[in-house]
């Protein structure tokens, strides 16, 4: 076991022993000390928050939400920590989602369900939730490295009851496994919110161009299950969540499968805008966004332009 490996096990065994308020406290004391200190993580939050409050909004303001950011990011790591100790009971009051009976009645009616959601909130207890209700839940995950973490955070969430596939190296791929488990009535949630790799989608979000994964709109172009857009964020007492649509798919003769994959990619881009704007402070998105961004976070200059004439 490497030492990135051993931190998180004492992180488990340790979160889960103590009680939830010291916990609590311990991780919001981290996330005042990481605000302080600054720091490469702190200051891409602070650029993509200023995305998504606009240049209108103080800096003291913003200031005051980068903290409120971290905070949450700490609640998020604190409550997945202990997520394995709860009971079935606690899983299911920790939790709550609007619309509910939407998703009950696609796994009643065997068409399965996809929801695109953000990194924002707790989506490893809306996974828990899914399964603590009964549904039947895959989901993918992406190889860490090493290959220890990713094992643990893969019997982690397979002890909440969700199946979890490898982004890479499983038996078939994942994309294939999906749509078998959609038509067998499945709920496949999928992070939906950032791809940087040269397969994303190009979309608009916040005024800026970025890219984002093109599975959950294939996944519903593929099989027509219905496509939910999910915002996540916190309340005092417990994590919640909201879904949009079933979102509206065009017609297979409208257009080629590549033009309604982007088509289908933006809409859930504009479904994620909307609930990451009404709680900014639950997205936790410490990484590079937008496509003109620097690794830190900042905007890189735009290119001169080009001229024309003789010398």
């Amino acid at each position: 076991m490497n030492l990135t490996e051993a931190g998180y096990v004492a992180g488990w065994r340790l979160v889960r022993a103590l009680p939830r308020p010291v916990v609590a406290a311990a991780f919001r004391a981290g996330a005042d000390r990481a605000h302080r200190r600054g720091g490469k993580g702190t200051a891409r939050l602070r650029a993509n928050l200023r995305r998504v409050v606009g240049p209108e909004v103080p800096e003291e303001e913003l200031d005051r939400l980068v903290r409120a950011g971290l905070r949450s990011y700490a609640r998020y790591w604190m409550e997945a920590f202990r997520l394995p100790s709860l009971s079935r009971q606690q899983i299911l009051a920790g939790f709550h989602l609007d619309g509910q009976e939407k998703l009950g009645a696609d796994v009643a009616a065997g068409r399965g369900a996809v929801v695109a959601l953000p990194h924002a909130g707790n989506w490893d207890a809306a996974g828990a939730w899914v399964a603590a209700t009964g549904w039947p839940i895959t989901t993918v995950a992406e190889r860490l490295k090493p290959e220890g973490v990713y094992e643990r955070f893969l019997a982690f969430r397979q002890g909440l009851g969700m199946e979890i596939l490898p982004t890479t190296g499983g038996d078939r791929p994942a994309f294939d496994v999906l749509v078998d488990r959609l038509r067998a009535g499945a709920v496949v949630p999928l992070l939906a919110d950032r791809d940087l790799s040269a397969r994303g989608v190009e979309v608009e979000f916040f005024g800026g161009r970025t890219r984002m994964p093109p599975g959950p709109a294939l996944l519903a172009l593929r099989t027509g299950a219905p496509l939910y857009v999910a915002s996540l964020w916190y309340e005092p007492d417990r994590a919640h969540a909201a879904l949009e649509g079933p979102l509206e798919l065009p017609d297979p003769d409208s257009a080629p499968l590549d033009a309604r994959v982007r088509a289908v990619t933006q809409r859930i881009a504009d479904g994620l805008a909307a609930g990451i704007a009404r709680h900014p402070e639950d997205w936790h998105m410490l990484q590079r966004m937008w496509l003109d961004q620097r690794a830190d976070g900042s905007t890189a200059p735009a290119p001169p332009a080009a001229t024309t004439g003789t010398i």
